[in-house]
């Protein structure tokens, strides 16, 4: 969710044209690959159509393998893996998660902006904003922000994330992103089986209120209506939720 945010400024600041350009056009190292027909959109709304396993009990998945990939042939780990998988749908038809993709976000914004997502979030949203304490964001073995994951912060800060957001971006009056950035970012672009909707990296639920949510528990929950942000952490023994929690969270 927090990657999605810097899409969104990254286009404010002319760094990104339109959500409708390809992924390719901005990674110079997906060309070639099955992201040539993907969007930006589309990759924001999980709908890319690529093959991708996020099972995290399976040693051998995709999302346990790719932070830990060596590349050997020249490009960043993270365009290394992610440029072999294969179509398995066609793009924009199928909802399948992928952290793997919220990382390959994270390197278009980098490559469109020049900069680290470290220090583009740091300027953009952490000081501005007034965010409380320091934060971190863990890296790949060979340096970039695992954009998937992995933003190390203060409860209170999350919390302050989730008020930014409700504000629509706004920093002194003024927001940092493109008009209509959040209504869209946080409403259902696609039906989940199993679930509510999803946005642009947002979860989203038939009343308005949508979430950032996190393995393990952790979640930043945001409804407008009643001008309400909760954060908070988590530590279930599980990656994902059991039914009975899953039950508590269909607002």
């Amino acid at each position: 969710s927090f990657t999605s945010s810097l899409v969104g400024i990254a286009i404010k600041e002319g760094y990104i044209k339109s959500l409708n350009d390809s992924v390719s056009d901005y990674i110079e190292g997906m060309k070639g690959s099955a992201y040539d027909n993907v969007t930006i959109e589309q990759l924001l709304t999980m709908t890319s159509g690529v093959q991708w396993n996020e099972d995290y009990d399976d040693p051998q998945s995709d999302v346990a393998r790719f932070s830990t990939h060596a590349s050997n042939d020249g490009l960043p780990s993270i365009i290394s893996y992610m440029r072999q998988l294969p179509r398995e749908y066609p793009a924009g038809e199928q909802w399948q998660y992928s952290t793997g993709e919220t990382n390959l976000i994270g390197v278009l914004v980098s490559e469109a902006t020049g900069q680290t997502l470290s220090h583009y979030l740091t300027e953009k949203v952490w000081k501005p904003f007034g965010m409380e304490s320091l934060a971190s964001w863990l890296l790949s073995p060979d340096g970039v922000e695992m954009s998937g994951c992995c933003i190390q912060a203060s409860l209170r800060d999350f919390a302050r994330y989730g008020l930014f957001v409700l504000e629509d971006g706004k920093i002194n009056g003024t927001s940092i992103l493109p008009e209509g950035w959040f209504a869209a970012a946080t409403r259902d672009q696609i039906a989940v089986p199993g679930s509510n909707g999803y946005g642009y990296q947002w979860w989203t639920f038939a009343n308005g209120s949508f979430a950032a949510r996190g393995i393990f528990g952790q979640m930043i929950f945001i409804d407008p209506k009643q001008q309400l942000v909760i954060a908070f952490n988590g530590n279930w023994p599980n990656a994902t939720e059991s039914e009975l929690t899953k039950q508590r969270f269909e607002f």
